[in-house]
């Protein structure tokens, strides 16, 4: 072994054994003698190809005139950057760390002699969880009343309401009214302001303030002023606050007429094998009680956690953090482009920004990692293991599940080691549920 190597693997495991207590730790990698030439004869290589000299010919430009004309120093930050990941291999490598976030690395030093990375190694907090079985932490008991099965009934009824003409009388609570409608604000039509043969739900609030409460009392074929003012908060600045006059004529009323729960009703349903009221109250007495029993599971496991986690010891490092607040962001922008909004879109309509957006998950994230380090802990003292038989047949099943190639599921879920902790992490929440009856 080179001495330069022995002096290296000296300074690393120094500086390991001095940030362990905060499990960040400092590992030192250098690059020098043949081992940087070749990074910088590389470098030279690539710069080569694409750099302009005048008298020579494009990638036949000499090194001696190169240098020269830029200087040596020109090729090292490429040269560097050629071996960032042979050093990180090294660093794991001399330092038998196992990082939990992806190392963050910095070049500390740099001349023709050669280069030296920092890499910032977060590795596994210590945990101490002092106290996880016995907690009197009970999930509640899943009931569901009559009321509220009568609830659900209604609304069920409400969306099969069918709408009929009103041939006589006026608008009323509840009505559909079909309107055309333009809206002037200084006598000038503004934008948005307009619509024809509209449906408006009499009570559903979907204009501003006093729109529909003024169409109440119009006839078919009624045509009105109805003097309004915007809120002040409206998202619109020309029109927040704005005093404005919207023209409106009634072309149709359709009032609700209710459903029966008769033949008709139960077909229109098309429930297999519920074609009385008695079944159908079963059946959405059954359907209440299977979503109150998994909103009650969530609510028990959180609870549990929770409990737990009060009796557990751990520094986590700020790293850990923040990468778990990416992967939030992340899940959050997915699920707003399913809404078809951008994030930039959703920080305008909002106000707010990343920096924003981040303080406001940071307590869930912090949570996620506490409850990670705290359930992988006590699944080590359970000896709660996941062998590869079982982790296979998991990933079969799952694969089945989403309609996707097995090795396709495997790849796209994160590997068969994915698999097994998150098979590991399920069977440790039981073992804690089973520990807390």
């Amino acid at each position: 072994m080179a001495k330069e190597e022995k002096e290296t693997k000296k300074k690393t495991t120094k500086k390991v054994e001095k940030k362990e207590k905060n499990n960040v730790h400092e590992v030192v990698v250098k690059f020098e003698g043949k081992d940087w030439e070749k990074a910088q004869d590389t470098a030279f290589a690539k710069r080569q190809k694409t750099v302009k000299v005048d008298g020579f010919r494009k990638g036949k430009v000499p090194r001696n005139v190169f240098e020269k004309k830029f200087g040596k120093e020109s090729l090292y930050l490429d040269a560097a950057e050629s071996l960032i990941e042979q050093a990180y291999i090294k660093a794991l490598d001399d330092s038998k760390l196992v990082p939990v976030v992806r190392p963050n690395v910095n070049i500390t030093g740099i001349d023709e002699k050669g280069v030296e990375f920092t890499f910032t190694i977060v590795t596994t907090p210590e945990v101490k969880v002092k106290k996880y079985s016995g907690l009197n932490i009970k999930p509640e008991k899943v009931e569901v009343t009559e009321e509220e099965i009568n609830h659900e009934l209604g609304h069920l009824l409400e969306r099969y309401t069918e709408l009929a003409t009103k041939e006589d009388g006026k608008v009323e609570n509840g009505d559909v009214a079909i309107i055309d409608f333009e809206g002037f604000k200084d006598g000038v039509a503004f934008d948005g302001g307009k619509g024809e043969n509209y449906s408006l739900e009499i009570g559903s609030h979907t204009f501003i303030p006093g729109f529909e409460e003024q169409v109440i009392g119009m006839s078919t074929g009624e045509e009105k002023d109805l003097d309004l003012e915007f809120p002040k908060d409206y998202g619109s600045k020309d029109l927040a606050g704005a005093k404005v006059v919207f023209k409106v004529k009634v072309n149709e009323i359709k009032q609700k007429i209710q459903r029966e729960l008769d033949e008709d009703f139960f077909e229109d349903l098309g429930m297999e094998g519920v074609d009385s009221e008695a079944k159908l109250k079963e059946e959405i007495k059954n359907s209440i009680k299977a979503q109150k029993e998994l909103d009650n599971e969530t609510k028990y496991v959180d609870a549990l956690l929770e409990a737990v986690s009060k009796n557990v010891e751990v520094d986590i490092p700020e790293a850990m953090v923040e990468e778990e607040l990416d992967r939030l962001i992340g899940r959050f922008e997915e699920q707003m482009k399913m809404q078809g909004i951008s994030l930039d879109l959703y920080y305008k309509f909002t106000g707010s920004d990343e920096k924003a957006l981040r303080a406001q998950m940071e307590k869930e994230a912090y949570s996620n990692v506490l409850y990670r380090l705290m359930l992988e802990e006590i699944g080590k003292q359970e000896k709660i293991e996941i062998d590869d038989k079982k982790a296979e047949k998991e990933a079969e099943e799952l694969a089945k599940k989403y309609q996707m190639e097995k090795d396709e599921f495997l790849k796209n879920f994160g590997g068969l080691d994915m698999i097994k902790y998150d098979l590991q992490i399920r069977e440790t929440v039981e073992k804690l549920k089973e520990l807390n009856k």
